[in-house]
C-alpha cells in the first residue's frame, strides 16, 4: 500500500537529555541490538514485543509491536538511514482496531545531538501518513479523516512523550556499557 503523499495523520517529537557525550552514542547499534525485555521497559504497558530481521533485499529491519491508543500496531521499520547519531526508519504498519485491520505509513526518526557539558540530546520524532488502505478503511467505516487524525495525534503524542525519556536512558546505558 502506498501512502497518501503530503498528508500527515499525526506527528510528534520529544527530546530528552542524557549524561553521555555524543561520541559514545550509537543509535543504530542500540536499535539493532535492543533486547526485547529492554524494549518492553521503554514504554510499559504499551510495548508488547520487538525483534530485528532483514528485508529480502538485505536492509535492516526492526519489528515493534505496541499498543497506541485503542489500536494494536505492528511496525515493520526498514532502515533508510542507520548511523550512530541518526536513524530514519520507515514502516508500512499494520493497525488492528475494534473495526478491523488497516495500515498506516510511519516514519520514525531517532536523532542524537551534542549539547554542552559532554551531554547529548536525544530526539524521538514519529510521523504517520495515511495509506490508500487507511483512507478506504475510514470511508468503509464512515469515519472523517479529521476525527481519525485527532485521535491518532492524541494517542501517538502521548505514547511518544512517555517512551522518549525511556529510550534516551536505554541508549545511554548501551553507550556506557561499551
Amino acid at each position: 500500500m502506498v501512502k497518501v503523499l503530503d498528508t500527515i495523520l499525526s506527528q510528534s517529537a520529544y527530546s530528552a537529555e542524557i549524561d553521555v557525550p555524543l561520541e559514545r552514542i550509537d543509535i543504530a547499534d542500540w536499535l539493532f541490538n535492543l533486547p526485547e525485555a529492554e524494549y518492553l521497559r521503554c514504554c510499559p504497558p504499551d510495548h508488547v514485543a520487538a525483534g530485528v530481521t532483514w528485508t529480502d533485499d538485505g536492509r535492516r529491519m526492526s519489528i515493534n509491536v505496541e499498543q497506541i491508543g485503542s489500536g494494536l500496531v505492528v511496525q515493520h521499520y526498514v532502515a533508510e538511514i542507520a548511523e550512530p547519531a541518526y536513524c530514519r526508519m520507515n514502516s508500512i504498519s499494520d493497525v488492528f482496531t475494534a473495526n478491523g485491520r488497516t495500515q498506516v505509513n510511519v516514519v520514525w526518526e531517532l536523532t542524537a545531538e551534542k549539547i554542552d557539558g559532554g551531554r547529548t540530546r536525544y530526539t524521538n520524532k514519529v510521523t504517520a501518513h495515511p495509506t490508500d488502505a487507511f483512507m478506504a478503511f475510514l470511508e468503509d467505516h464512515s469515519v472523517k479523516f479529521e476525527d481519525a487524525a485527532g485521535a491518532r495525534q492524541a494517542a501517538g503524542g502521548d505514547h511518544n512523550r512517555r517512551e522518549t525519556p525511556l529510550f534516551a536512558a536505554s541508549i545511554a546505558r548501551r553507550a556506557l556499557s561499551k
